[in-house]
């Protein structure tokens, strides 16, 4: 009775805690993946699951399928690694692209799980700002760009990733700091900290100043942590995704507040050719990313893309996601 797909749906619940983010997790409706849990429990004549409003917690019966889904989905993926190796398709080269500055925080150690896996494909990354990175892919400069790209393109598959909110940073005395959220007037009362990009690609200034015809003093600097460091030394806030200032908040170092009542969030995307969406060392690296973020990220949220039925036979991706 049990099937990968299960185990897959499982496994997602154990993770988001949520029915709703479960679903968009592994591709289903909320209808479809209530179904799947409902005849599992109805074949084994046990509750898999308890609800407490909109959260899910899993049942002793249930943490116990987790567990077999920890194993066999590993050993899976495992096989398939081996598989394409026999095939001869683990030679290759991934030189990335970031777009998002923070993002290094959490690629390192994918890269270096990555590496363990398929020692014999090139890792590297492409240094720079870059106007236009998904230009790249088609100059052969890159191979992955990891960024907020999802416009179709002739030629170029993007793949979802996460969805990540981005939140206000002050120090702890800031004058800011006993407001519940800040709105963007709040940001015209002191000077923006910034990284070293154009203003159009950052969010805050595009998504939220801008609109609200609010005008702004901006300081920019290369490094996250130099911008903590220059916030918590009050000369000016900034706005960062909040799983990349956890420690930070944790040791009260720097404190943070949503921006407007809703957040304001970001998408995330994986960019490739589309002549190397199905390769499997890259299929492998998109769950890698999938398995260790949404691990280890604290509010990042599963991130859906619109199925494309050419593509079907690159679907393997991050917990089973499509390209838009």
């Amino acid at each position: 009775m049990i099937e990968l797909r299960h185990l897959r749906t499982l496994n997602a619940l154990h993770e988001t805690g949520s029915i709703s983010l479960a679903a968009q997790r592994v591709h289903l409706t909320q209808s479809a993946l209530s179904h799947q849990i409902k005849a599992l429990q109805e074949y084994y004549q046990l509750p898999l699951i308890q609800r407490s409003g909109h959260a899910v917690q899993l049942t002793e019966a249930g943490k116990r399928l987790v567990k077999l889904a920890e194993k066999i989905l590993g050993e899976v993926q495992s096989a398939e690694r081996d598989l394409a190796k026999i095939a001869r398709q683990a030679a290759g080269s991934l030189r990335i692209v970031l777009e998002c500055h923070t993002c290094f925080d959490w690629l390192m150690p994918i890269m270096d799980d990555f590496r363990q896996h398929w020692p014999e494909v090139e890792l590297d990354l492409v240094s720079g700002f870059h106007s236009d990175p998904v230009a790249l892919l088609r100059q052969d400069i890159a191979d992955v760009v990891i960024g907020s790209e999802n416009r179709p393109q002739q030629g170029i598959v993007h793949f979802p990733l996460f969805r990540f909110e981005i939140l206000a940073v002050l120090a702890p005395d800031h004058v800011l700091g006993n407001k519940r959220v800040l709105e963007a007037v709040d940001f015209a009362q002191d000077v923006l900290i910034t990284y070293s990009v154009p203003e159009e690609r950052i969010d805050l200034i595009r998504q939220v100043l801008i609109p609200a015809g609010v005008s702004w003093q901006r300081r920019t600097t290369e490094l996250t942590v130099a911008i903590l460091q220059l916030v918590a030394s009050r000369r000016g806030i900034a706005a960062l995704p909040g799983w990349g200032i956890k420690n930070y908040l944790d040791y009260e170092y720097v404190i943070a507040k949503r921006i407007g009542t809703r957040g304001l969030w970001s998408d995330l995307y994986l960019s490739v050719r589309e002549e190397d969406a199905s390769l499997r060392y890259l299929q492998d690296f998109l769950e890698t990313i999938g398995q260790i973020c949404f691990a280890r990220l604290d509010g990042i949220r599963p991130l859906s893309g619109k199925r494309k039925e050419k593509k079907r036979e690159a679907r393997k991706t991050i917990g089973q996601s499509s390209p838009v």
